[in-house]
């Protein structure tokens, strides 16, 4: 046995930084401190968060639960070596899909995976995090950081969300209430939001284009960073005081697969291009890629990130408590009667 103590193995020179991980850990607790709600009983540092349910307020309360990722944004994130909003990305994609439900966002969790932990990266993704969850109203209650040599590339990482949500079961949209004649309102995107990376990082390979080249003020980097809007607290804000039929969160496959989602068979819906201008973004990618115009449709949101189904009544109502809060609206279509599977079909151009 050798006693030199030079050759002695530990965990860290196995590639595993327990000391570093801890110092993340005192890192996260302000973080997680800024988004606490009254629900939390104990949050980070336990094996598992307790959360009490605010059942006062709902007779038949349903758990709404969503997981997701931010694709190959995180990517370009790496390649730029930008961290502090890719956390944003990663809360978004998930209440927002929570909240088409018609569910208002309780918690949430995050995983955070790399090869070797990098304390001050893992701050600033979990400081986005943490930001995210104060957007959407949702506290951040714990999560795992887990550093795996071997697994990763040197300074990448990976990430996964999780986050669980309320809402009463008469109230619970599933499409169910769509109807022809129904008007469509799309909610305008900060960007490609987390969708299209794959594409979009081609596009820029084969260009070999420089993210710093500018386009309409901002440069390539800056629009493809931005983080995704979180639609969270203006929609809850309408479900209370409007009928909505549906909600759609247009994520990957654009407008094209995701609006048919909340539309039963029998119904088609009509979405005019020329409703709302496309951001240069959009009109850039297109060019560069040379993609066709139902390429884009169903791989981008092409500037609407969300789609409010309500009665033709209440449309106006609509349209202007969202404005009032701060969203950017257009009026974009209707439910229609149609023969078969739901789809959606076009009319106009897109306004650039």
């Amino acid at each position: 046995m050798n006693d030199n103590n030079n050759d002695r193995l530990n965990y860290k020179k196995a590639g595993v930084d327990i000391a570093a991980g801890n110092a993340l850990v005192e890192q996260i607790k302000p973080i997680a401190a800024k988004t606490q709600t009254a629900g939390v009983l104990k949050g980070l540092g336990g094996f598992g968060a307790l959360f009490e349910l605010p059942l006062h307020r709902y007779e038949k309360p349903v758990l709404v639960s969503g997981t997701d990722g931010v694709g190959t944004k995180l990517k370009l994130a790496l390649a730029l070596n930008k961290h502090d909003s890719i956390g944003i990305d990663l809360v978004a994609m998930c209440v927002n899909d929570i909240v088409v439900l018609g569910a208002e966002p309780l918690f949430f969790l995050d995983y955070y995976a790399t090869g070797r932990l990098d304390v001050d990266v893992a701050t600033a993704v979990i400081r986005g995090i943490g930001r995210g969850c104060e957007l959407a109203g949702a506290a951040l209650v714990g999560g795992e950081t887990a550093e795996m040599p071997g697994m990763y590339t040197h300074g990448e990482y990976d990430l996964a969300g999780f986050s669980v949500g309320i809402v009463e079961k008469e109230r619970i949209l599933d499409g169910s209430k769509v109807k022809a004649g129904d008007r469509l309102i799309g909610i305008a995107s900060s960007g490609p939001h987390s969708n299209g990376y794959s594409l979009i990082r081609t596009i820029l390979d084969r260009g070999a284009v420089s993210t710093d080249r500018m386009l309409q003020g901002k440069t390539l980097a800056e629009q493809l960073i931005e983080p995704t809007r979180i639609y969270v607290k203006p929609l809850l804000q309408l479900l209370n005081i409007v009928e909505v039929h549906a909600l759609a969160h247009i994520t990957g496959g654009g407008i094209t697969e995701n609006l048919p989602r909340v539309l039963a068979d029998g119904l088609h819906a009509t979405v005019d291009l020329g409703a709302w201008r496309r951001s240069p973004i959009f009109s850039w990618l297109q060019q560069q890629g040379g993609l066709d115009s139902d390429e884009m449709l169903q791989t981008f949101n092409c500037g609407i990130g969300m789609i409010v189904c309500v009665g033709p009544d209440d449309e106006a109502v609509a349209l202007d408590l969202l404005r009032n809060q701060g969203e950017m609206v257009f009026r974009i279509g209707e439910v229609v009667a149609g023969e078969g599977e739901p789809r959606v079909n076009y009319t106009g151009m897109p306004a650039f």
